[in-house]
C-alpha cells in the first residue's frame, strides 16, 4: 500500500493548490479527482464564464466603434458556437497546465473517486478501472459543490438549464427566465442580453444581489432595466407547462406570464459530501450540509481537513485556494489560520462589481456610526476617455475614528480596483491615508482617492452638496 504524508480529495482550485504548496513544504502528496482538475472554477464556472463574457466585451465594443472614431463596413454579429470554442480552449489550456505544474511538483494525480475508510486510509475507485488503497498521515476534503436544483424546476438539460449547461450552448436562445439574482444568474442576464436574448429574471427577495451592499444593488437593478431586461423581485415561479416547439409557459407567484425558450435555474449550490465516507470517520455536517471547520481548517476528526465550498461559507475560488494553503501548512506540521475578515469580492456583471469589507449596514448593526464617500465614475476623465462613465465607488468608514470599514464598487474594471481597497483594509488604514496616497493621472483607481477624500466632503471632482 503507497503511503502518503497527504492526501486530498479533489483537484479544484482548493484542492490543486494545496497539493502544489504541500510539495513545495516537502511532503508526498497525492490527489484524487473524479471529472477534471481545476474542478468547477475552471471547467464550469470562473474561467469559463469570463471567456465568454471576455468575447461579449470584444462584441460590445465593436458595436461601440463609432463612438471612438472608427468606421466599419458591415454589421458585428455574435457566434455563440465560436464563443464557446474559443472557451473550450482556454479551458484545455488550463488543465493542461494545472496538471503539468502537479507533476513538476511530483504530485501523484488518481483520476477517480476517493472514498475515506478512517483517518489515515482511503480507497481510490480508478476511472480507468480497479481500485487501490491508500495510507496518508493527513487528509484534506476538497470535493467542491454544484448546481442546486429547485422543485418544480427540475433540470432537464435543454429546456431547463443550469450554468454548466448554459455555457455549452451553441446558439443564443431566443428568450431566458433567469430564477435567482444572485451573482451567477446576474452575470448570465447580462451575458445572454449582450448576445440578443429577452431576458427576465426573477428573484424571491427584494434586491438583485442580495448580499452586495444595497446602493450597489440599486445601481445594478437600473443598469439591468435600461439594458431592456425584466426585473420580478419578492416573486418566484408558481407554474410551468411546456407549449408548442418547446416553449414554457411561466406564472409568477405575482401572476405574470412570461413565455420562454430556456430557463436558466440559478439559486445557489450543493456540497459535495455524498458517498466520500463520512459518516464512517464521524464526521458531522452543518446545517446546511456543509463539512464544519475550525480556523485551521480542521475538521472533529484529528487528521482530516476541510476546504473550499463543501465547508459552506464564502463559495469562492480564492478562498478555497487560501484554505487550501492553510489546510495543508497545519497537516504538514505548521500552524496557520483562515482569516475571512478581507476577502474581495468581483461580479461579472455588466458592469462589473467589487466589494471588500462590512456593507453601511452590517456596520451599523455592528455599533459604529458611519460616514460614507462616494463619487460616480462620469467624475473622472478617464471613464470618459474609455467610454465607461456608468458606476461609483461607495466607501464605508468609522466616523469617529475614520477606519476604512468596507469599499464597494460598480463601474468598469471594478474587479481590478478593488484589490487596492482589499489592502488597505488588510493593513487597516484609514480614509486619510487612502485620500493622501498619490494616484497616478489619469486611472480609473483615482476613483478610491476621490471617494475617500468625500467622506470628509473634500472630494475635488465631486459638485458641493447642498447642507440638507
Amino acid at each position: 500500500m503507497n503511503h502518503y504524508d497527504v492526501a486530498i480529495l479533489g483537484a479544484g482550485p482548493g484542492g490543486y493548490v494545496a497539493a502544489i504548496r504541500g510539495a513545495q513544504l516537502g511532503g508526498k502528496i497525492v490527489v484524487i479527482e473524479k471529472d477534471e482538475v481545476g474542478g468547477t472554477c475552471l471547467n464550469w464556472g470562473c474561467i469559463p464564464t469570463k471567456s465568454l463574457i471576455a468575447s461579449v466585451e470584444a462584441y460590445e465594443t465593436i458595436r461601440r466603434a463609432s463612438e471612438f472614431g472608427i468606421v466599419l463596413s458591415g454589421e458585428a454579429k455574435p457566434d455563440l458556437a465560436a464563443m464557446v470554442d474559443r472557451k473550450d480552449r482556454i479551458v484545455e489550456l488550463q488543465v493542461k497546465g494545472i496538471k503539468g505544474l502537479l507533476q513538476s511538483c511530483g504530485v501523484r494525480l488518481i483520476p477517480g473517486e476517493g472514498i475515506l475508510l478512517d483517518p489515515g486510509r482511503l480507497l481510490v475507485r480508478k476511472k480507468e478501472g480497479g481500485e487501490e488503497e491508500l495510507a496518508a498521515s493527513k487528509i484534506i476534503i476538497a470535493t467542491g459543490s454544484r448546481p442546486a436544483d429547485l422543485p418544480g424546476l427540475t433540470l432537464d438539460g435543454q429546456s431547463i438549464i443550469s450554468s454548466t449547461e448554459a455555457l455549452a450552448l451553441g446558439q443564443v436562445p431566443r428568450s431566458v427566465l433567469i430564477v435567482g439574482a444572485g451573482v451567477i444568474g446576474c452575470e448570465f442576464a447580462c451575458l445572454f442580453n449582450s448576445l440578443g436574448s429577452e431576458v427576465s429574471i426573477v428573484e424571491v427577495l427584494s434586491r438583485a444581489l442580495p448580499l452586495e451592499d444595497e446602493d450597489i444593488s440599486r445601481l445594478l437593478e437600473r443598469e439591468l432595466k435600461k439594458r431592456k431586461m425584466m426585473l420580478y423581485l419578492n416573486n418566484s415561479v408558481q407554474d410551468l407547462d411546456r407549449g408548442e416547439e418547446g416553449s414554457l409557459k411561466v406564472r409568477l407567484a405575482g401572476g405574470q406570464e412570461i413565455q420562454v425558450e430556456k430557463i436558466l435555474v440559478s439559486v445557489g449550490r450543493k456540497f459535495n459530501t455524498e458517498g466520500i465516507g463520512l459518516e464512517k470517520l464521524g464526521i458531522p455536517l452543518g446545517p446546511r450540509g456543509e463539512i464544519q471547520v475550525n480556523e485551521k481548517m480542521e475538521t472533529r476528526r484529528e487528521g482530516v481537513y476541510a476546504i473550499g465550498d463543501v465547508v459552506g461559507g464564502m463559495l469562492l475560488a480564492h478562498t478555497a485556494s487560501h484554505g487550501g494553503l492553510v489546510a495543508v501548512t497545519n497537516a504538514l506540521g505548521g500552524d496557520q489560520q483562515m482569516d475571512t475578515r478581507v476577502v474581495p469580492n468581483a461580479i461579472f456583471t455588466h458592469p462589473e462589481i467589487g466589494s471588500v469589507g462590512l456593507k453601511e449596514r452590517e456596520a451599523k448593526e455592528l455599533g459604529y456610526e458611519v460616514k460614507v464617500g462616494r463619487v460616480p465614475y462620469r467624475a473622472l476623465g478617464k471613464s470618459h476617455a474609455l467610454g465607461e462613465i456608468v458606476g461609483e465607488v461607495k466607501i464605508v468608514a468609522a466616523a469617529d475614528t475614520g477606519e476604512l470599514l468596507g469599499v464597494h464598487i460598480m463601474g468598469a474594471s471594478a474587479s481590478e480596483i478593488i484589490h487596492e481597497a482589499a489592502l488597505a483594509l488588510s493593513m487597516e488604514a484609514t480614509v486619510e491615508e487612502l485620500a493622501d496616497m498619490i494616484h497616478a493621472h489619469p486611472t480609473l483607481s483615482e476613483l478610491l482617492m476621490e471617494a475617500a477624500h468625500d467622506v470628509s466632503g473634500r472630494a475635488i471632482h465631486v459638485p458641493k452638496r447642498s447642507a440638507s
